[in-house]
């Protein structure tokens, strides 16, 4: 198989995985039942995934990905902290008539809430967010003209009180009730935090 078709199936367990997790309990799916329900064999999906939680992985780095290729994608003559503003924006918010941006948005929340009660699922989640830090902080660099520089300190401080940022926002919509749009969904809670945070944002 070629990366991108082995990419294109673990992201099709994860969906899978999501979405049997949000309907019938993560106590109650087994990797088994994620298997089957995605059309491959149990070997394929531990050939891929170490335990049931950790399929949805892949998920999770699509939304972190697209929050940093947002960073990156964003005008050149902003400042920093206005760049991740403008790419929370972009990233969290779903476009109108965009129903799988949304369903993906609600299986983030179902899943952060499950989080609470599953270390397994917890640890998925950090990682994932680890993860997209030390991503953003190559591109952070890039933006700065200092592609060797992405492991400096105040590279990682920027790209940390980032993320951090953006991960108390979708955490704390995610533990309410609020649409994914609006003045309380997630992209608007981003900018909130990312504001808050504008001082370390522009000193680093």
């Amino acid at each position: 198989m070629t990366e991108r078709r082995k990419a294109a199936t673990r992201l099709d367990i994860a969906r899978t995985a999501a979405a049997l997790f949000v309907e019938h309990g993560l106590r109650s799916t087994r990797a088994e039942d994620i298997a089957r329900a995605a059309g491959v064999a149990p070997r394929t999906f531990y050939r891929y995934f170490a335990t049931k939680e950790e399929a949805i992985t892949p998920l999770l780095a699509v939304g972190a990905r697209q929050w940093v290729e947002a960073v990156r994608d964003a005008p050149s003559a902003l400042p920093v902290p206005d760049a991740l503003r403008h790419a929370a924006a972009c990233a969290l918010t779903p476009a109108p008539g965009d129903t799988a941006a949304s369903e993906s948005l609600e299986w983030v929340r179902s899943l952060l809430r499950m989080a609470a009660d599953s270390p397994a699922l917890q640890s998925v989640w950090n990682d994932a967010c680890h993860d997209a830090d030390a991503t953003l902080a190559g591109v952070l660099a890039a933006r700065a003209g200092l592609p060797d520089e992405a492991g400096s300190l105040e590279i990682r401080l920027t790209a940390g009180v980032a993320g951090a940022a953006v991960r108390a926002a979708v955490e704390t919509w995610a533990a309410g009730d609020a649409p994914a749009t609006g003045p309380q969904g997630p992209a608007a809670l981003a900018q909130r935090c990312l504001a808050s945070a504008e001082g370390a944002l522009r000193g680093a």
